[in-house]
């Protein structure tokens, strides 16, 4: 990737979708949607088409420019589903919701067969933890015509909390991220349609997290679009060393505010309405006159 002190390109204020685009002119919020049993915050609680619908729906009336919906669980420690499993999950979703909205919708999975099932059905987008590493992924993700999230994970979900270590972290997710931009760009997927996430949690410890948001301007320097994912992680309890859903909510809101400040563009998150706020505030920290000096 080359380096863009601005950091910015073209592509990182539009996201070209399989049949929409979503605008990144300023940040935009992308909310979570887990179809799943198990997923670490909001498992089972949209296991059924027509809640998880509704679930959706109420998201974008709080303000998610993107609906990001799994149906397999990537939290530490979780196990595999098998693709037919998944797509009975997602693809009623999809369908149901594309009826419903013209909403940019994203697919989360790192299955081929499930990236081409739930853009038939109308997602615009695959939000890959594996980063289209799968065989068969970057050749779906190119038919499709879909926008793809390249994210970082070091080991495998079930995993990859098991003593992650780096020799630089920002050095190592960034080269990463660079090399698969760049596979991605030797298939045939161009740049305007892909978007990066450091993978905060993904085979990273605390001190890395903080790392990566710390210096988070250095990934958005290499000109892409950066996507930020901590809503409600687990960091934020070690951080606060208290592990109450508002104590993760207020940390997950605080890092929105830093990486917004720092030019990140796809916020991920449970907490929409709250977030959406945040990125408001920040943006008008970022553009608004500030009036007479005081004093």
């Amino acid at each position: 990737m080359n380096s863009n002190p601005a950091g910015h390109t073209s592509n990182a204020f539009e996201l070209v979708g399989a049949q929409r685009s979503c605008s990144l002119s300023r940040p935009v919020v992308m909310g979570i949607l887990n179809v799943t049993p198990d997923s670490f915050s909001d498992g089972g609680a949209y296991v059924d088409c027509e809640s998880a619908v509704a679930r959706a729906l109420a998201m974008i009336d709080e303000g998610a420019a993107i609906v990001d919906i799994g149906g397999e669980s990537t939290r530490p420690g979780a196990e595999p589903v098998d693709e037919a499993t998944e797509c009975a999950r997602v693809v009623p979703v999809i369908q149901a919701l594309r009826r419903a909205s013209e909403v940019f919708i994203s697919i989360d999975t790192l299955k081929p067969g499930v990236m081409r099932a739930a853009c038939a059905a109308g997602a615009d987008m695959i939000n890959d933890v594996n980063a289209l590493r799968a065989p068969g992924a970057i050749e779906a993700a190119l038919e499709t015509g879909a926008a793809v999230c390249l994210m970082h994970m070091q080991g495998q979900p079930r995993t990859m909390q098991a003593q992650p270590v780096y020799d630089d972290v920002i050095t190592d997710v960034r080269d990463f991220l660079a090399a698969r931009v760049a596979a991605c760009e030797d298939a045939g997927i161009r740049r305007d349609r892909i978007c990066l996430d450091p993978g905060f949690g993904f085979g990273k410890t605390l001190e890395h997290n903080l790392g990566l948001l710390r210096q988070l301007d250095t990934l958005v320097a290499d000109g892409m679009p950066v996507l930020v994912g901590v809503s409600r992680k687990s960091m934020f309890a070690r951080l606060f060393d208290c592990d109450d859903l508002e104590a993760r909510i207020d940390g997950s809101l605080a890092a929105a505010f830093w990486a917004a400040t720092r030019d990140a563009r796809i916020i991920r998150s449970h907490d929409v309405a709250r977030t959406r706020r945040i990125l408001e505030f920040a943006h008008a920290m970022s553009t608004a006159d500030p009036g007479p000096a005081l004093g």
